[in-house]
């Protein structure tokens, strides 16, 4: 079946393309898994030419999801929950680089997530070797014949024979345990409230940088000096913007950030307030002012969002499972003590 317009898609190859075709249409939001070959020179490889391992394609799904229900972090976080990302000569039972775990990425934005996924996995302690799972820009996918299309249905005792003696569900019960089972949550829904709250709510400042574009005064704000672990929400709607670890000491008197914790609730647009025109940055739900972006932060980036403390909010690392921010509590699991 041809999937939706509507539909957002991602590709995912976790080794056996059965176990994960099989393990991403279990998720809500998920409407239709195919399995196939990318990455490789071939055109429309078989079975037989991926497998002898000359292709240079591994087996890959593309997975098509309704991003209202289901979001590609969470995508990831499931991706995670099916794989052994430390292991780049196969998956399992399957050895060869054609069974080698990589995301593909289809724009920009499904770039910085995977990278900062996999940021987020490398802090959270619960592996002893390093994460080996490639993230490449996606060139081709050839859908597989159609008998491994649903093979864990059309075939279920062989599927559910090979996958018990694979030992991908053992490795992952020891690996995740009770986090196996993910909790996917809709996605929150951020919004910008009227006009009359928005007065109410904020204060004369707050209202001016993020309703009338103003800059407040370096170095007599409230975050450019806060040096505690957690992330920066939006005042007006509260979606989460920024991170600690990513903040930098820029010398500018404004808290300054390398990169976006949620690239996808930034907005970016040309400012030519100035003489010479500079970068806006924006939330996407409140529409609130933020700050700009220039070219001269460090690495990994090279970015400096820099960012109005009177646009933000800050949620101390200890305080995110209790106010709804828990799937960035292993961004800091190994940052405790830190001064």
């Amino acid at each position: 079946s041809v999937p939706n317009e509507n539909l957002t898609v991602a590709t995912f190859a976790g080794g056996c393309f059965w176990c994960v075709e099989s393990d991403f249409e279990k998720l809500a939001g998920v409407h239709e898994v195919v399995s196939g070959y990318s990455g490789g020179h071939v055109v429309s490889p078989t079975y037989k030419q991926v497998s002898a391992g000359n292709s240079g394609h591994v087996e890959a799904v593309q997975v098509y999801f309704d991003s209202e229900v289901i979001t590609y972090n969470q995508l990831l976080e499931a991706f995670w929950r099916q794989i052994d990302p430390t292991d780049n000569q196969g998956q399992f039972v399957d050895r060869g680089e054609h069974y080698r775990p990589v995301i593909f990425y289809h724009n920009k934005q499904q770039q910085q997530l995977a990278e900062n996924s996999i940021a987020l996995l490398d802090k959270s302690g619960r592996y002893d070797k390093p994460i080996k799972t490639e993230i490449k820009s996606l060139k081709n996918f050839y859908a597989a014949e159609d008998y491994h299309q649903d093979y864990y249905k059309k075939s279920s005792l062989k599927y559910k024979y090979y996958r018990y003696r694979s030992g991908r569900d053992q490795y992952l019960e020891k690996i995740w345990g009770d986090d196996l089972t993910q909790k996917v949550e809709a996605p929150k829904s951020y919004f910008k409230p009227s006009e009359q709250v928005l007065r109410n709510k904020l204060s004369p400042l707050q209202y001016k940088v993020t309703q009338n574009e103003a800059t407040e005064t370096p170095f007599k704000n409230e975050y450019w000096d806060e040096k505690r672990d957690g992330i920066y929400i939006d005042i007006v709607s509260g979606e989460p913007l920024f991170s600690s670890a990513d903040k930098f000491k820029s010398g500018t008197g404004w808290p300054s950030f390398t990169r976006p914790l949620v690239t996808e609730n930034i907005t970016e647009k040309m400012d030519r307030w100035l003489l010479y025109p500079r970068t806006e940055v924006r939330s996407k739900y409140a529409d609130s002012h933020l700050g700009h972006l220039f070219k001269d932060g460090p690495e990994p980036t090279g970015l400096r969002y820099c960012i109005n403390s009177a646009s933000l909010r800050f949620v101390p690392a200890t305080e995110l499972e209790g106010k709804g921010f828990g799937e960035f509590v292993n961004l800091f699991g190994k940052l405790e003590g830190k001064k």
